[in-house]
């Protein structure tokens, strides 16, 4: 979710949601590594079920980590994968599942914010080379001492994308560690692996989402099941409520603010790299001036119950005295909704909402009293009332000119370094709708690419160097706030009623898309909000008929198409040439796509990162028209890779599913062809034979050279697909029948303290709690 101080706010006003991870660790015996045996009981003491991955919340740190010294090579960026999944597995313990999901080709709503990413990512990266070259020679010219520069090639973590060699060897790789797993390792024997790699379409956390929907959906599904999901994103904690299971936990790294990096020149710490002197640290040994990175500390877990959070909700969104019956599981959806507005993948949050404000505490107050006045609720299923949200926005509307006027109050009071009222950029790309045809010669389309945003870079480079913050042109705390906005931030006259309502309604559109997204999955694969700033909450005016339904039968980029719409010009290297020359050659009809410099807009933040990257939207009509001339230069494996693919399922050769699809492959059965719910507890869907399968008795060639080939395999794979919806089909966001909900954990004093005190688990959190070995939610109560 793009709200990074969404789970800081969530910790610390709902404390007692979160508990530390035990985790055993493995022992030496004479020289022996003697792995955990992760058949015996869970080390905190509740069992879970399901285990799924978000994988490219693991990728991401393995490749490429922030705190300690990067791998070496590919090699070793897979072994650090396989041993992250290790612990994570050694720590939940899944009996029955375990899922893993890395992204696939996402929506187009989700691709300009990776596009974002993926140009800043670029930008940053050859901006650190230069500063590093640049202050090394300064260092060295004023006497200092550095360690030689390695020269090796800079790991672009623009690879992380699907249609990459690097994914598609993620993917042979993790097809291996399944199986070495399965073979050896006694926890794994009995639970069903599913693998859902980067050819298949969808985010990964969604694509979970998916499965569970739909398993839940199955007349065998086990309503008591207990799901741990992985990653960092605070999106996961909305998407576990949206599910309305009743044993939902997230497992994700502790989170450390302020962390100390290594300076990207002398990998010590204490100093960033402008601040470099080139001071050797003291020697703990022979040649030991250097030795690397900082010493890098294991990063702990930490569990978050959902189970937990729901009672804390309970407490906060019951209404009394309503008109009718009051629904705590259709609050909970109206909860996530309003969530929406402080922030999220899709949608940019509304100028007048900032976490750190309060602004989800002011819209339950709102909220509350909507529900009283209209006698009903905001969503139902993953659908909106848009009667009942624009009374929402139009409550914050009223507050809009008393919050500019605080905010800036506030930040007068803590000093320029903490600014949050507004700096912006210069006026810089495409303010008014999706980008226009370009019809004008390729020579001025090369000089569009050339000249993009260059003056508006430039000029914000000036002034954070003279002044460090550049001037805010719209002084939203002043009279007049609304048309300056629009004139800076849309190059339009606030006067201009139907430019405004257009802005609105591609907004509405938005916020009907990502509760879809949500409750029902992808509404649209097409669909996407064509502005870089949104609305004003007052500006939500007559809402009700600006949104019907989404255009049917809409379908996923290809892989290498979504490279073309996300990548920079210095990430074309993982493109076929003729496609990558499509991004730099001044003959490209697209070639305004892709600028070497963009304008960012602070926006109101502190750090660039925060700010508004002012990129041009991507047509995605003269992208494909241009593609149709180098579609014909693929290669083989280029079009295999630009293809679409299937989940895998793997068990072993003493899961009860083993002999059936055992028996698949024996017969040779190119049928879709049903598990049998008994064999795999309660799963359904739909299995069908794998091209390239991993069978039992047949060694699997590692694809690591320096890890053994699996001699005796017992692993089976066969593709597997979640069973299908009928027509029509409505995922009911309600408990299911026979679902128990956990023993109830907080004590009156939790509500003060969880909205008092900063999360702190190092210091016990727990601690309050009555000295039983557990508390009640089955947790090992940590102190």
């Amino acid at each position: 979710m793009g709200v990074p101080a969404f789970f800081r706010w969530l910790s610390r006003k709902y404390a007692s949601i979160v508990v530390h991870c035990v985790e055993e660790k493995g022992k030496e015996c004479n020289g022996v590594c003697i792995p955990v045996d992760t058949t015996k009981p869970n080390p905190n003491e509740v069992e879970f079920d399901n285990l799924y991955l978000d994988m490219n919340g693991i990728i991401h740190p393995c490749t490429h980590p922030e705190d300690k010294a990067a791998p070496k090579n590919e090699d070793e960026m897979m072994v650090a994968i396989f041993e992250y999944i290790d612990r994570l597995f050694n720590i939940v313990r899944p009996r029955r599942v375990l899922y893993m999901a890395i992204d696939g080709v996402a929506p187009r709503a989700k691709m300009n914010q990776q596009r974002s990413r993926r140009f800043r990512a670029s930008k940053e990266g050859a901006e650190l080379v230069e500063e590093k070259t640049r202050i090394r020679e300064e260092v060295i010219g004023k006497g200092g001492y550095l360690p030689p520069d390695e020269i090796k090639e800079r790991f672009d973590s623009n690879c992380i994308t699907p249609g990459t060699e690097f994914m598609d060897n993620l993917a042979q790789c993790l097809r291996y560690y399944v199986a070495e797993r399965i073979s050896n390792d006694p926890g794994w024997k009995n639970v069903t692996v599913i693998l859902s790699d980067a050819s298949v379409p969808g985010e990964g956390e969604h694509k979970i989402m998916d499965y569970i929907r739909r398993q839940r959906a199955q007349p065998n599904h086990d309503p008591n099941t207990h799901h741990c999901l992985c990653g960092a994103d605070a999106d996961l904690i909305m998407l576990g409520l949206a599910t309305h299971e009743p044993n939902f936990t997230i497992i994700r790294e502790e989170f450390k603010p302020n962390k100390p990096r290594p300076c990207a020149l002398c990998n010590q710490v204490g100093h960033e790299i402008k601040e470099c002197q080139g001071v050797a640290r003291e020697k703990q040994g022979e040649h030991d001036e250097f030795a690397g990175s900082m010493p890098g500390s294991e990063q702990e877990f930490i569990f978050i119950r959902l189970c937990v959070l729901r009672e804390y909700l309970a407490r906060e969104l019951t209404m009394a005295s309503l008109p009718f019956p009051f629904d705590f599981e259709r609050s909970i959806d109206d909860w996530v909704f309003m969530c929406f507005f402080v922030g999220n993948d899709f949608l940019p949050h509304l100028p007048s909402l900032e976490i750190r404000e309060g602004a989800i505490d002011r819209l339950v107050t709102i909220y509350k009293d909507v529900v009283h006045k209209t006698g009903g609720y905001v969503t139902h299923n993953g659908y909106v009332d848009l009667e009942r949200v624009e009374l929402i926005m139009q409550a914050v509307g009223v507050a809009e000119d008393n919050i500019f006027k605080k905010r800036k109050e506030d930040d007068n009071e803590r000093g320029p370094a903490h600014m949050t009222s507004g700096q912006f950029a210069p006026q810089a790309l495409g303010r008014r709708d999706k980008p226009d045809a370009v019809n004008n010669a390729r020579g001025q389309a090369f000089d569009m690419r050339m000249q993009s945003n260059k003056d508006a870079a430039q000029s914000l480079k000036a002034s954070m160097k003279n002044g460090g913050n550049p001037e805010d042109d719209v002084r939203l705390w002043e009279d007049g706030w609304r048309q300056r906005y629009y004139k800076t931030k849309f190059d339009v006259e606030a006067t201009d009623d139907d430019f405004r309502q257009k802005v609105v309604r591609s907004y509405v559109e938005g916020l009907c898309w990502v509760l879809r997204y949500y409750y029902q999955g992808c509404a649209s694969w097409k669909w996407y909000f064509p502005f870089h700033y949104a609305p004003f909450a007052s500006d939500f005016k007559d809402i009700k008929g600006m949104f019907d339904d989404f255009e049917k039968d809409t379908k996923p980029f290809k892989p290498l198409e979504q490279l073309m719409g996300v990548f920079p010009a210095a990430s074309g290297n993982f493109l076929p040439p003729t496609w990558r020359s499509l991004m730099s050659s001044p003959d490209s009809s697209i070639i305004d796509f892709y600028p070497d410099d963009f304008a960012i807009d602070l926006n109101g933040k502190k750090y660039a990162w925060q700010g508004v990257a002012l990129l041009p939207f991507v047509d995605e009509r003269r992208l494909w028209a241009a593609l149709a001339d180098v579609y014909p230069d693929l290669t083989t494996e280029e079009q295999r890779r630009n293809s679409l693919g299937s989940d895998l399922m793997f068990v072993g050769k003493s899961h009860p599913l083993f002999d059936f699809i055992h028996e698949l492959y024996r017969t040779e059965s190119n049928e879709d062809t049903e598990i049998p719910a008994e064999l795999c507890h309660g799963i359904q869907g739909l299995l069908n034979l794998d091209g390239k399968p991993i069978l039992p008795d047949q060694p699997v060639t590692s694809p690591i050279p320096t890890l053994r080939d699996i001699a005796h395999n017992s692993a089976i794979g066969v593709k597997f697909r979640d069973p299908a919806f009928e027509k029509d089909f409505v995922f009911k966001a309600v408990l299911l029948s026979g679902a128990k909900m956990p023993n109830a954990v907080l004590k009156p004093g939790d509500w003060e303290k969880g909205n008092r005190q900063p999360w702190r688990p190092q210091t016990g959190f727990n601690q309050h709690r009555q000295p039983a070995h557990l508390d009640q939610s089955g947790f090992r109560a940590l102190g």
